[in-house]
């Protein structure tokens, strides 16, 4: 009998939730051991660098499945669609933490997103003091409403957009051409 190979969706289930997992502990270990790691940009950027790494696992485990090769679109549509699944995950896990768990932690995390902001313009050369208390008020309010339920759905859904743009660098990477196939 003849081996079924999975199709890209049915193959990205499983490392899309493991991956929204991965990314759930790490959030939530972060949380418990200091929540304000939250807002830092060197999680951000440990979360974005094990995110790429296990995609790109999974991604060559599914290519040895299909017998060593895969085409671009393939490599596309399983990374896009692996990450789609983990990025739910990951959503419904911190609508649970910000809503449910902590409903303190959205504005405790605003407040340092905010700080960080400004720290981030004065080390451009810009003052923070010279701004308006309008654009400033402006600032902290845009903090603020990426940590609500509707800034975490609006966040998804632009996420969705750097997905699809990831899982074409993803795909260019995960791709590999049956070169005996050329004669």
């Amino acid at each position: 009998m003849e081996e079924q190979v999975q199709s890209p969706f049915q193959a990205a289930v499983k490392p899309g939730l493991t991956i929204g997992l991965v990314a759930l502990a790490i959030t939530y270990v972060a949380y418990f051991i200091d929540s304000t790691l939250l807002a830092s940009g060197w999680f951000g950027l440990v979360a974005i660098v094990i995110f790429f790494v296990l995609i790109i696992y999974f991604g060559r485990q599914y290519r040895t499945e299909l017998g060593g090769f895969m085409t671009f679109g393939t490599a596309f549509n399983f990374s896009f669609i692996t990450m789609i699944i983990s990025g739910l995950v990951s959503l419904v896990g911190q609508i649970l933490l910000y809503q449910v768990i902590d409903p303190d932690l959205p504005q405790v995390l605003a407040d340092l997103t905010f700080e960080n902001s400004l720290s981030m313009m004065e080390k451009f050369g810009a003052n923070p003091d010279s701004l308006s208390p309008a654009q400033l008020e402006e600032i902290r309010e845009s903090s603020s409403s990426n940590f609500t339920l509707a800034g975490q759905l609006k966040g998804f859904g632009f996420g969705l957009i750097a997905y699809a743009i990831i899982a074409l660098i993803l795909g260019a990477v995960l791709k590999k051409r049956d070169k005996s196939l050329d004669y």
